[in-house]
């Protein structure tokens, strides 16, 4: 099972999450502040982060733009139902999934689930783990991507990357010059209980280029078709 760390105001909430997700073998270190939930993360890194927007101290999104400067620990933001800005910003500053309040423990639970699945290839099922431990490394152009440590590399300099994004890039870039539309890209990217919105899938392209860019300022493989979708084009 996995280490999560919990950071939410809400004592409530807080006891609640804890108790379901405790309930199902996960360990849960809980911080009622943003200050306080960032210094634990960095100083020991849990499997999983669950993150509360709105808090005291450090917001949540101030959390996940200094946790993302370092890190790339899967993140499930939770949100007010009528915040979509929060959604969107929180998916350009790198989360992985989101959750709007209020919720059932048995939807984040699912959530949790299909994020650690992700992010853990090697807790799936035998067969399906030896065929990811057993997987080569696939190349294109200067793309060099490692699907069972998901580690991306860019003419040998690694890119860090967030569990999504790389499924993203991996979907891509199996078929050069193919066009995947926003809804191929989510089958590929999200479990079937989760739905996102296209602007979910822009955002982490947007964010995945801007990361590339910064490695290679040239970079423009992934390309844009308005309307239809994206593409991966071999350098």
């Amino acid at each position: 099972m996995a280490a999560i760390t919990l950071i939410d105001d809400d004592e409530n909430i807080v006891a609640s999450v804890s108790l379901a997700l405790e309930s199902h073998g996960h360990t849960v270190k809980a911080y009622y502040d943003g200050a306080s939930g960032l210094e634990a993360v960095e100083s020991q890194a849990p499997d999983l982060v669950i993150l509360d927007v709105k808090m005291p101290r450090m917001d949540g999104m101030e959390v996940l733009r200094r946790l993302r400067q370092t890190s790339e620990i899967p993140v499930i933001m939770l949100t007010s139902k009528d915040d979509e800005i929060d959604e969107i910003l929180g998916f350009n500053l790198g989360a992985d999934d989101y959750m709007h309040k209020p919720f059932s423990q048995r939807l984040l639970l699912e959530r949790v689930k299909a994020v650690l699945r992700r992010a853990r290839p090697e807790d799936e099922e035998p067969s399906i783990a030896a065929g990811l431990a057993g997987s080569k490394m696939m190349k294109r152009g200067k793309l060099t991507l490692d699907p069972a440590r998901h580690d991306s590399l860019w003419d040998g300099r690694p890119v860090r990357l967030t569990v999504t994004e790389f499924l993203l890039l991996q979907s891509l870039a199996q078929r050069p010059g193919f066009v995947k539309s926003r809804d191929n890209l989510m089958d590929a990217a999200y479990d079937d209980q989760v739905y996102v919105d296209d602007r979910t899938i822009d955002s982490h392209i947007k964010r995945m280029r801007k990361k590339f860019r910064q490695v290679d300022p040239e970079f423009d493989s992934i390309e844009t078709l308005y309307g239809v979708g994206y593409r991966y084009r071999e350098a």
